[in-house]
């Protein structure tokens, strides 16, 4: 997904797994088909409870969850590492070993 089509994508998603087509979710969430098609394009962007409602429409239900960390920063930082320690060691004239700042944690 990418970040300017969440909602279309969404929206889709929703119409693949129900077996809906746009305009009957469309007339089920009380929207009008060209709004629906402008989300699903996105042309607009739909407030959360216009999702909510197309999620209803579809018989179900938006819902927040937190997103799985894929990796945690200290083992990106370690990867970090390890590719600037590989690049470090490829051979280059008129240049000294690679840098790089120690990781530092941000609060929430």
């Amino acid at each position: 997904m990418h970040d300017d089509f969440v909602a279309g994508d969404l929206i889709e998603e929703i119409t693949r797994r129900t077996g809906l087509k746009q305009s009957e979710l469309a007339r089920r969430a009380g929207l009008d088909r060209s709004v629906m098609s402008a989300y699903v394009r996105g042309r607009r962007q739909p407030s959360v409870a216009a999702l909510a409602r197309i999620a209803r429409g579809a018989g179900l239900q938006l819902e927040l969850s937190p997103a799985p960390e894929s990796e945690s920063l200290e083992r990106q930082a370690k990867i970090l590492e390890m590719v600037l320690d590989l690049a470090g060691s490829l051979p280059f004239k008129g240049r000294g070993r690679l840098e790089y700042p120690p990781l530092v944690r941000l609060q929430a």
